[in-house]
């Protein structure tokens, strides 16, 4: 039986406040210290309670939250039972909103779960529509009980027909699994936050694309500058052909070559908040009415060398060693606007 909790569509309007919203997702809680999220506990810990519940932030856990496909729900409760403690205070204060994903999909039959859960996430920003979806939509829950949840399928999208047995792990397959969420967003004129891939995605664009971008527009502007700015272009430059050439290391260089977009200009309409079990460090994206950043976390002197290297912002929770990089950010207005002039065009699939 379905959870009396289940809810498959919700909306969160922003549109007329100052209200600021946090999606981050994977987490895969497990039961010690094998868990996947275990080097990044305490880090986790600090900056939903300090930060983000501390300055009235609303929190969206967009699936994957508990590792269901290999721990006992109780068992995970037990064990991360200081991290569920901030979730309860999130909600007590209605600012929480969790979206199940393939591999917390038996949420959906816990009767006493005590959160609402939710299949898609729709943010009213005044600009463009945001929906926020885990963006596995293949799990045998979607075939087995259809009748059941089909009416958030239809809130917001099809189902896409996507496997994800290891998505995360494979290239291949998180290609396929991006290229579908974006061909959906440029067909419906909409903006996609997913996760399931654990690949931060900024305006449709990976680490490895943005840093494609990023060194040409440098190298740009490196003529005509002087001094101590000319300098820091150089080093930023460096800093980030080292990380293209880890990428490049890390995974299959043809598929790296593909693009979302094909051979045309790149359409901001899909986002992902990458994943929380990073090995140095935490993604998420932040969202207001106006605005939409990409942001990495990390512990002092755990960082990734680009983050020191280059012209990023960077801030701190007083009194820790958690510091917060901003990768991305960009107006939601000039989002809507690039996707408005960009994607009218024949369909890419």
């Amino acid at each position: 039986m379905i959870s009396p909790r289940f809810n498959p569509a919700a909306v969160l309007d922003i549109s007329n406040s100052d209200q600021k919203v946090l999606i981050i997702s994977d987490f895969h809680m497990g039961i010690g210290r094998r868990d996947d999220l275990a080097p990044n506990r305490e880090l986790l810990l600090s900056l939903l309670e300090k930060r983000y519940l501390a300055e009235g932030w609303y929190l969206v856990l967009n699936g994957d939250i508990e590792e269901l496909q290999r721990y006992s729900l109780p068992h995970i409760r037990e064990n991360w039972s200081p991290l569920y403690a901030i979730f309860d205070r999130f909600a007590a204060e209605k600012r929480l909103y969790k979206i199940v994903g393939n591999h917390d999909a038996a949420l959906l039959f816990e009767k006493n779960y005590p959160y609402p859960l939710y299949e898609v996430l729709r943010i009213e920003t005044g600009s463009l529509p945001i929906y926020v979806y885990h963006g596995h939509q293949s799990s045998r829950v979607y075939t087995d009980y259809n009748h059941l949840i089909g009416v958030s399928l239809r809130y917001v999208l099809k189902p896409f027909g996507i496997r994800n047995v290891s998505s995360a792990r494979s290239p291949y397959k998180r290609f396929f699994v991006e290229k579908k969420a974006y061909a959906f967003s440029l067909k419906n004129n909409c903006i996609s936050i997913i996760g399931h891939t654990h690949r931060a995605l900024f305006a449709s664009l990976g680490r490895f694309d943005y840093i494609k971008f990023e060194i040409e527009r440098l190298c740009r502007d490196y003529p005509a500058s002087q001094g101590a700015e000319r300098e820091r272009i150089a080093r930023e430059v460096q800093a980030l052909r080292q990380e293209l050439g880890k990428l490049g290391r890390v995974e299959r260089r043809h598929v790296l070559r593909q693009s979302l977009y094909g051979d045309e200009l790149p359409v901001p309409c899909l986002f992902n908040s990458g994943s929380a079990i990073g090995r140095r460090g935490i993604n998420a994206i932040e969202l207001d009415r106006q605005s939409i950043a990409l942001v990495y976390w990390f512990n002092e002197g755990k960082g990734k060398h680009f983050i020191s290297r280059g012209s990023y912002d960077v801030d701190t929770i007083d009194g820790t060693p958690c510091r917060r990089g901003v990768l991305n950010r960009d107006r939601l207005e000039y989002v809507k606007s690039r996707i408005e002039l960009l994607g009218s065009r024949t369909e890419i699939l």
